[in-house]
C-alpha cells in the first residue's frame, strides 16, 4: 500500500500534522531566488557583446533604463558592459522595433460607410533598447529588492557628462534635470518587471508550498515530474474535508483525514493501472483532493500562427480515450469510464502543471 508521510492514523502524529500546518500556511511562500552570480568568477567582458536577453535570464528583471534612435544600441551596450564589470551585475539589453510610417484604421466612419483610415503625425521608426538587470525568480525576492535599491543610487560613467549619443538619453537627463552640476542618481527611477520574453500564462501558472511539495515527496508518478506545461485530468477524488490550521483531534477531524487518505489511494491505484495501459499517467495531493492526469503538452491548441488552432491531436486522443464514449454522448448518454473499477472525470480537461518554486528542486 502507498505510504504518504503526510497522513497518520495515531493522535500524537495528528497533534504533528496541524503543528506543520501552522509552520506551512497556506499561501504561497515567497521564492528564495536564484543563485547570486557574485558566487561564481566573472569571465572577462567582450566590449562589442549586447547581451541580449533570453527567456532563460529569470522570470523577474530590474528596469534599469531605456535608450531610443540614432546610437541607442551604442548606449545601452555601454552601460551594460559597466554595469557587468564594475558593479558584477547580470545586465542585459533588450530591443523593441516602432512602426509609425504605416497607415491606421481610426474610430468612426468616412461618409460612404467606408472605415476611416488614418496615419501618424510624425511618421517615423523608433528602436528602443532597455537595460535590464536579472536573474530573479520573484519581484518580493529579497535578493530582487535589494539589487533594485542598489540600481536607484548607482552613478555609471555610461549615464554620466556627454557620453550618451540616443535621443532618449538626453531626453531622460532633460526630465530627471541631470547636468554636470547635478548628482541626482540617473536609474533612481528603475522598477521591477516581469521577462517580455516568457509567455503570460507562465505567470499564472500555480505555485506550491513547502507542505505540498512535502506530501507529494514520495510519490512515483509525482505531476510534478511531468516535463510539459500541460497535462489533462482525467479524474478527481475530494475528500470532503480539507487540511487547515486548526486542530484535529475530533472525530470530525478523523474523518475528514481518513477520507483524504482514500482519495488519495484510490488516485494512486489508478495511475498505476493507467501505466499498465499505456497510458503517460500522473498522480497529485493537495490538502483538499487527489487527481489523476494523462500525457504531458507544452501546448493545447496547434495550427499556423495567425490561423485557427486546433485542440492538439494528444489532447483529443486522452478525451476520447478515457473520456465519455463519444457515440452515447451523440445520444444523451453520459457515461463515464472505469479503470480498474474506478470511475473516470465526465469531462477529462488541460491542467497547468504545478511547478516548485524557482530554486526549490
Amino acid at each position: 500500500m502507498l505510504q504518504f508521510t503526510f497522513f497518520r492514523k495515531t493522535r500524537t502524529q495528528g497533534a504533528f500534522l496541524a503543528m506543520a500546518l501552522s509552520v506551512f500556511p497556506v499561501t504561497v511562500f515567497a521564492q528564495n531566488g536564484w543563485l547570486p552570480t557574485s558566487w561564481f568568477p566573472h569571465a572577462k567582458t567582450d566590449s562589442q557583446t549586447m547581451h541580449p536577453l533570453s527567456d532563460r535570464s529569470g522570470p523577474w528583471l530590474v528596469l534599469a533604463t531605456t535608450f531610443r534612435g540614432d546610437g541607442a544600441r551604442d548606449d545601452a551596450r555601454a552601460l551594460v558592459q559597466e554595469l557587468r564589470s564594475e558593479y558584477r551585475l547580470t545586465a542585459y539589453t533588450h530591443e523593441k522595433a516602432f512602426d509609425f510610417t504605416g497607415e491606421q484604421r481610426g474610430l468612426g466612419l468616412n461618409p460612404d460607410g467606408s472605415p476611416k483610415i488614418m496615419k501618424y503625425a510624425n511618421s517615423t521608426q523608433v528602436l528602443e533598447v532597455a537595460v535590464m538587470v536579472g536573474d530573479f525568480a520573484s519581484c518580493n525576492d529579497s535578493r530582487a529588492q535589494k539589487t533594485l535599491s542598489k540600481i536607484k543610487t548607482l552613478q555609471p560613467q555610461a549615464l554620466m557628462g556627454d557620453k550618451g549619443k540616443s535621443r532618449a538619453f538626453s531626453d531622460f537627463r532633460r526630465m530627471l534635470g541631470l547636468d554636470k552640476q547635478t548628482a541626482r542618481a540617473p536609474m533612481r527611477m528603475a522598477f521591477m518587471i516581469p521577462n517580455p520574453l516568457l509567455p503570460s500564462e507562465y505567470f499564472s501558472r500555480p505555485q506550491l508550498d513547502s507542505f505540498v511539495i512535502q506530501m507529494n515527496a514520495d510519490v512515483d508518478h509525482s505531476l510534478l515530474d511531468c516535463p510539459g506545461r500541460y497535462s489533462v485530468r482525467v479524474a478527481t477524488f475530494t475528500g470532503a474535508g480539507s487540511f487547515d490550521q486548526g486542530a484535529m483531534n475530533t472525530s470530525s477531524d478523523n474523518g475528514a483525514e481518513s477520507r483524504l487518505i482514500k482519495a488519495a489511494e484510490n488516485a494512486h491505484r489508478l495511475t498505476e493501472a493507467l501505466r499498465k495501459q499505456g497510458w503517460q499517467a500522473w498522480e497529485f495531493h493537495d490538502r483538499e483532493s487527489s487527481v489523476v492526469c494523462v500525457g504531458s503538452l507544452s501546448r493545447v491548441t496547434v495550427g499556423n500562427q495567425g490561423g485557427p488552432q486546433q485542440p492538439h491531436p494528444e489532447l483529443i486522443r486522452i478525451k476520447n480515450g478515457l473520456g465519455p464514449d463519444p457515440e452515447k454522448l451523440v445520444m444523451g448518454t453520459i457515461l463515464p469510464k472505469r479503470v480498474a473499477g474506478i470511475l473516470l472525470d465526465v469531462d477529462p480537461r488541460p491542467i497547468d502543471v504545478p511547478r516548485f518554486p524557482l530554486g526549490r528542486r
